[in-house]
């Protein structure tokens, strides 16, 4: 059947492309493209790599988001702009195949920023996706057994258990916090003489982590992470990562078992062939209708751009409110109303930092402790998009609180 409506490709599935589907009324046919056929609440992927959150509480299939969305499993590879159409390389079988499009919406987020550190491609680990958390999970459970072993070295078995984060943003010291909870309250009861040998080490370029919160709560988290044994390395740059060293820039060595690389966002390769206008950070130049600069049906939001006269932070509220504001404004361009500038509403920031005990850096509160904690929870269940998935992260939650986290490795 022809098509009778103008046609919108989406590409992605995160909080900027899931909500902007969500909003959008039918006068569109609809099609999203990503090589990830969910959405995944990201705020708290940190959890699920210990199995404080199983992995698929967190995500949403992306067809249930709308009844009539045409979804391809698939990565866009080229923009071609002229034809309005993109090239796209299927996941399970690398078949390519064109898309044309009357609108484009590019949505695809961004991957770990390396900084081009050598080695950190080849020997860290990131933690955007749900493989990711997986692969961390399975490293952790190894790095325990590898150590248990008979004949292990001295040497050999605290490098084993000896767990780098580098990045000290929300991400880096969630993942350490989760990880030294499931140490002392879980992994404790079957390997007693490595836990109290295990060592987790946060390492930071800048002055201090969590720079983007209140000083009085990174004071409170620098000083509690100490507390529980998580040291904090801050201004030491990573030059160089090895296999199981990494080195750093006043030419100290730190051997590990298991890296995280968390030290912030670069460009997908797509964005990076894209010929669109983008900033030296190689993020597309928007509007603050979120047009792509020099294109009148082409747009771009979440960690994928940056509006011109206005960088907004790399957040999944950021991505969620544009989303949904994008698809209002599609859905009034579409019936010839008038649409408003996008206006960005902060509602503050949130960070697990272990012991359950949370920081809450909002315009009218500014917080720690196990209260703060109690509402990070609540906030963060408030915006899981699904009935189930707030059911099933309830549940995750009371099952590790009652029976542990699990500690099988598969």
């Amino acid at each position: 059947m022809p098509d009778t409506k103008p046609r919108l490709v989406v590409l992605g599935t995160g909080f900027g492309a899931f909500n902007l589907v969500k909003h959008l009324k039918d006068d569109y046919i609809v099609t999203v493209i990503s090589p990830r056929n969910h959405f995944l609440f990201t705020p708290l992927l940190p959890s699920t790599t210990v199995g404080t959150i199983e992995f698929r509480s967190i995500i949403e299939p992306i067809r249930h988001a709308r009844a009539d969305l045409r979804f391809y499993h698939a990565s866009c590879k080229v923009l071609d702009a002229a034809r309005n159409s993109v090239t796209c390389s299927g996941v399970a079988n690398r078949h390519l195949f064109d898309v044309k499009y009357d609108l484009l919406v590019i949505a695809v987020g961004a991957v770990s920023n390396t900084f081009n550190v050598p080695g950190v491609a080849e020997h860290a680990l990131f933690l955007k996706e749900l493989n990711d958390a997986r692969e961390i999970r399975q490293r952790v459970i190894s790095s325990f057994e590898q150590a248990n072993l008979p004949g292990i070295s001295i040497e050999e078995r605290h490098r084993l258990i000896h767990f780098v984060i580098c990045g000290g943003g929300p991400t880096g010291v969630e993942f350490a916090a989760e990880l030294n909870d499931f140490m002392l309250e879980d992994l404790r009861k079957s390997y007693p003489h490595l836990v109290a040998e295990a060592r987790i080490t946060l390492v930071e370029a800048a002055k201090e982590i969590l720079n983007t919160f209140d000083q009085k709560l990174r004071d409170y988290a620098t000083d509690l992470f100490r507390r529980q044994r998580i040291s904090v390395l801050t201004e030491a740059p990573v030059v160089k990562v090895e296999e199981s060293v990494i080195h750093l820039a006043d030419g100290s060595n730190i051997s590990y078992g298991l890296l995280l690389w968390s030290t912030g966002n670069g460009p997908t390769e797509f964005v990076k062939n894209a010929i669109l206008p983008k900033d030296q950070s190689e993020r597309i130049v928007i509007d603050s209708y979120f047009h792509v600069k020099g294109f009148d049906n082409i747009f771009a939001m979440g960690d994928c751009s940056v509006i011109e006269r206005g960088s907004l932070p790399a957040t999944s509220q950021v991505a969620q409110q544009q989303g949904k504001y994008l698809g209002k404004a599609l859905t009034r361009r579409a019936r010839t109303l008038s649409v408003e500038p996008f206006r960005y509403n902060h509602l503050g920031m949130l960070a697990y930092v272990g012991g359950n005990r949370a920081l809450a850096d909002l315009e009218t509160y500014k917080g720690h402790g196990w209260a703060t904690w109690l509402f990070w929870r609540s906030a963060y269940l408030s915006r899981i998009v699904s009935v189930k998935n707030k059911v099933l992260v309830m549940f995750d939650w009371i099952k590790a609180k009652v029976f542990g986290r699990d500690i099988s490795q598969f």
